[in-house]
């Protein structure tokens, strides 16, 4: 028998629009806080139609000092930032380009390097200087992250070691049939985050959802489990499709 148990906290709006507004006033709220409390906000992003709509709506959220906000991102493919297929490109597209966020806060994951190691290596470097700390590891004040049909999130894949890596904070994933190379936050960093919103829209992702709820089960299978292992708020922002509520 399969006991699922939600690891955070769960709310279940109607439909994707209303997904969309949550995680926008949640991202807000968050945004907010860090910068009343530090002067400053980070942020991690991640890709997909149901971000890009909360990204837009976000971009609207009054009250945000974006001069006092460094954006980074969860993962990126091995693409061009103005590739339709770049999660970069479309948040440029919904949130930098309207909040306008100063370009030196703006911190695009160069998956399109012809050196994809030393990319990733750059990366890291620019963690450790522009997110501030918790216990030894970058702490984002929010990050966004969806789940795969697979049980994939962030670029973490069924199958692939790359879950399992825990002496990097970026990594990067071998190409494969029908995906291209990308790189991805590795597991300590999501792990450390202040605030996780996973969003997930679509009567689709309900198997996956239910590997990653359940109490028992295999991180190479279901990758998504690892925010079973988060150490700050964790908060699911699930259509009622998706939570098989409807």
């Amino acid at each position: 028998m399969t006991t699922t148990v939600v690891p955070g906290k769960l709310l279940t709006p109607r439909d994707k629009s209303l997904v969309a507004s949550e995680a926008a006033t949640r991202l807000a709220a968050a945004i907010r806080s860090a910068i009343a409390e530090r002067s400053s906000a980070t942020i991690a992003l991640s890709g997909g139609n149901t971000p890009r709509d909360a990204y837009g709506l976000l971009a609207r959220e009054p009250g945000i000092d974006w001069a006092k906000v460094q954006v980074f991102w969860v993962d990126e493919r091995a693409v061009g930032p103005t590739d339709d297929r770049s999660n970069y490109h479309w948040a440029k597209l919904t949130l930098l380009d309207p909040a306008r966020i100063p370009a030196d806060h703006v911190h695009r994951m160069e998956a399109d390097s012809a050196d994809l190691e030393a990319a990733a290596t750059g990366y890291e470097e620019a963690l450790r200087a522009n997110v501030a700390t918790t216990g030894g590891l970058p702490a984002f004040d929010a990050m966004v992250l969806g789940i795969g049909d697979d049980g994939h999130t962030a670029s973490l894949f069924p199958g692939e070691p790359t879950v399992d890596v825990r002496d990097r904070l970026v990594a990067t994933v071998r190409p494969a049939p029908g995906r291209e190379a990308r790189m991805t936050l590795t597991a300590p960093v999501i792990e450390n985050a202040r605030l996780v919103l996973v969003l997930v829209v679509g009567a689709g992702k309900r198997p996956a959802l239910e590997r990653a709820w359940d109490v028992q089960g295999d991180l190479h299978q279901t990758p998504s489990r690892i925010v079973r292992q988060c150490h700050g708020d964790v908060t699911w922002i699930v259509d009622r499709a998706a939570a098989g509520l409807d």
